[in-house]
């Protein structure tokens, strides 16, 4: 038995390119997947108009989806809303939990919301998060790939010019003795896949990173989204882009890990010569 996952980050309604959701959706639909995981951001500036056009989105992609917010899904000139309900239309036209759980018999999905309205684009990672992230993860049943999503990343590199997570360094060293097998995230708008260690000789998690799925707000990359899979000891992630003015998206390169030791956590595979 296997275990399909399509992650997508940074959909940014209101800066989309034209006709790209359809074909986006087309292509989730076809590909199967057991869960789909939205890393943050599925709005630009967290309007009506533009949740509207979320809501939407979301009806076409075959279930189940979980959502997390990033830090466009809060208002940001409305001020007051921003400082007392900062995930009000979020919850209303998205999902009403803001750090849901999904699982099937391989795999276990589990979402923290890194949003902070306090600051407009550095992440947080809460004490109550990262308890409740620990605990579902200690709760995994065997054979389950345990996968965290994130709107921030654990780690960037300072040329990004984002600040870091405040709470990042923490997070990333209980997540791992927690047992966390990948951690999906965005924010970047650039694509990665490899294995991360907080130290050295620290158990590795795979950190998976999307760009941004529709928008035009691009950084020197394609439009893209991952598709994982999962067979019980190996992990291939698959980039699907959509380059230039391009009508859908096709798979653009595929990277396989393995865990040969539970312990030290996941590495690339290499193949015997």
């Amino acid at each position: 038995m296997t275990g399909r996952i399509v992650h997508l980050s940074d959909l940014h309604f209101g800066t989309e390119r034209p006709g790209l959701d359809r074909a986006l959706a087309a292509e989730v639909t076809r590909l199967r997947p057991d869960i789909t995981v939205i890393s943050g951001d599925l709005t630009q500036r967290a309007l009506a108009g533009q949740y509207r056009q979320v809501r939407g989105f979301l009806a076409a992609l075959p279930g189940p989806v979980l959502c997390i917010p990033g830090n466009h899904d809060m208002p940001l000139y409305n001020l007051a809303a921003r400082i007392f309900c900062p995930f009000r239309a979020f919850r209303r036209s998205v999902a009403r939990d803001l750090e849901p759980m999904l699982e099937t018999p391989r795999l276990r999905v589990i979402g923290m919301n890194t949003a902070d309205p306090w600051v407009w684009q550095r992440g947080l990672v809460r004490e109550a998060s990262l308890d409740l992230a620990c605990t579902r993860l200690s709760q995994a049943l065997p054979g389950q790939l345990r996968v965290v999503a994130m709107h921030h990343p654990l780690h960037q590199p300072p040329e990004t010019g984002k600040a870091p997570m405040a709470g990042a360094a923490l997070a990333a060293q209980a997540l791992a003795e927690a047992g966390a097998d990948v951690i999906l995230c965005g924010h970047l708008h650039q694509w990665a896949a490899a294995p991360y260690a907080l130290r050295e000789g620290g158990r590795t998690m795979l950190a998976v990173q999307a760009g941004t799925a529709l928008s035009t707000r691009l950084r020197g990359e394609e439009n893209d989204f991952n598709l994982i899979d999962f067979d019980g000891g190996r992990v291939t992630v698959t980039r699907f882009t959509s380059p230039g003015q391009s009508p859908g998206f096709a798979a653009a390169g595929t990277t396989v890990f393995s865990q040969p030791d539970l312990a030290r956590g996941w590495r690339a595979h290499l193949p015997p010569e």
